[in-house]
């Protein structure tokens, strides 16, 4: 059996073809609205698929854009309008146009049909219009969706409008081209709805910004909101920080909820989970004993929280902000939004945590200490503190010594120390350096009587042994003899 005659299996594409030619199927009237798939493309028009054994044709010039451009393809499906029957060949359009009769008009205004219509003139109460051959009003609240300043900017340009009323005794024709537009912004958005979904990554346009967050336009009149909370991987930045009006931005959609009382659909947006949690790469990208500056975002009794990039925060705790200071309440020394030195000390991505020190960063004043601070050096210092057991002295910032009041007591200069007060110059002597406990114990630089050596000697000031002392006694009774 050759293969011509070979017989089709049931349910073949042979057979299915066959049975769609045989099927009877109503031609289109003028007016009819049809949904068409695109055939060809052409220089001058476009050929599409009525579902029937006619062709369908369409001006290509109404289908594309200012800009010249034609946003269809081979495949896409349009609605569009029968204008016209021509032997095999029907005549489409995104609305009815031309010249045609009042019965066209009647049957466009019973099938919710749009025709095409040119704006003359403004007259008293909306605008004069032709439509088909004949004159047509639409009213100033029927020619947009929103009410113009200018009425007059509507005037020569070509729209598409629905038949409101359309007197039978007297041909009173009354067009509304606000409720074509509302028609066409629900079908827009009900086919938008219908393919939303949770996750979906979409691009919006900004069109308004608030303390709370940002209201991004999806499409027409279809917004979501973005909450400042998911706007960006920082807390610290505000909306106008992070974007601008009329910017277009990628958001995700996070919910697609239906508002109980007015029965609109809220969609919650994220624009910081469009791209990758930051704590994903903290390890790639931060070490241990790495130095950086962060910015300040908050403050507690325990310490201070600072962002070292964009949704990656640290704490540094009350005991790592200062070697010079003596921080009781972390918000006497910085505040959210001030810029600081930093120095990692523990990254803990599983907990996200990093801790940080502020003091580590600044450089720790007591490294090699006693090398610029040898016994016996006169130094001057501001005196930081007096208690009943002594005086703390301050030497540098972060570096404080003790002046002991058994020290002072025994000074020529006693009465001059008790007379300092905080915040006051004094020259003291190093006695005493522990660099284990960071302890430094002074005393009055001008401790000695006219004449005496020491304040000359090369030598550090310091103990001069068991001989030595009985060297100083006995030099110091001489003078007194004298």
């Amino acid at each position: 059996m050759t293969e011509e005659h070979k017989p089709q299996e049931p349910g073949s594409m042979a057979e299915l073809l066959e049975e769609y030619d045989r099927k009877p199927r109503r031609t289109p009237e003028i007016g009819d609205r049809v949904a068409a798939r695109i055939i060809s493309i052409g220089r001058e028009h476009v050929f599409v698929d009525t579902g029937t054994k006619l062709d369908g044709i369409i001006d290509r010039k109404e289908l594309e854009l200012e800009d010249g451009t034609l946003p269809y393809q081979e495949g896409d499906v349009i609605d569009v309008f029968v204008q016209s029957k021509r032997g095999q060949e029907i005549r489409l359009s995104r609305a009815l146009a031309g010249i045609g009769g009042l019965s066209l008009l009647r049957e466009a205004k019973e099938k919710g049909a749009p025709v095409e219509g040119k704006v003359l003139e403004v007259v008293k109460g909306g605008y004069r219009v032709e439509t088909l051959g004949h004159r047509a009003f639409c009213p100033f609240s029927q020619m947009d969706l929103a009410r113009v300043e200018d009425p007059s900017v509507h005037v020569g340009q070509t729209y598409r409008f629905l038949v409101s009323e359309l007197d039978e005794d007297e041909p009173d024709i009354v067009l509304s081209r606000r409720s074509l537009l509302a028609r066409e912004r629900e079908e827009a958005q009900s086919t938008f709805f219908a393919s939303l979904g949770e996750g979906d990554i979409l691009s919006g346009t900004v069109k308004k910004l608030m303390p709370f967050g940002a209201v991004v336009e999806l499409g027409p009149d279809v917004e979501g909101m973005v909450h400042v909370s998911e706007m960006s991987w920082s807390r610290i930045l505000a909306p106008e920080d992070i974007v601008a009006v009329g910017e277009r931005v990628a958001v995700k959609v996070l919910a697609v909820e239906a508002d109980p009382n007015t029965g609109r659909r809220k969609i919650s947006l994220s624009m910081k989970q469009v791209g990758e949690d930051p704590w994903n790469t903290v390890t790639e990208r931060f070490r241990p004993m790495q130095k950086l500056r962060g910015r300040v975002t908050r403050t507690a009794d325990f310490g201070v929280f600072v962002e070292i990039a964009p949704g990656v925060e640290g704490l540094v705790h009350v005991s790592e902000m200062s070697y010079t200071t003596r921080v009781k309440r972390p918000s006497d020394l910085v505040k959210a939004g001030d810029e600081v030195d930093v120095m990692i000390k523990e990254i803990q991505p599983e907990q996200r945590r990093i801790s940080l020190s502020m003091k580590e960063a600044e450089g720790d004043p007591w490294i090699e200490l006693d090398r610029r601070y040898p016994v016996g050096r006169v130094v001057e210092g501001v005196v930081e503190k007096k208690e009943r057991f002594g005086v703390f002295v301050r030497i540098e910032p972060g570096v404080t010594g003790l002046l002991p009041r058994s020290v002072i007591d025994r000074s020529a200069l006693a009465s001059s120390v008790d007379k300092l007060r905080e915040g006051d110059p004094v020259t003291v002597t190093i006695e005493r350096v522990d660099m284990e406990k960071r302890r430094i114990s002074l005393s009055p630089a001008d401790t000695c009587e006219e004449g005496d050596w020491r304040p000359f000697s090369t030598q550090p000031q310091g103990r001069l042994g068991t001989l030595g002392d009985k060297l100083l006694t006995a030099l110091e009774k001489g003078k007194k003899k004298d």
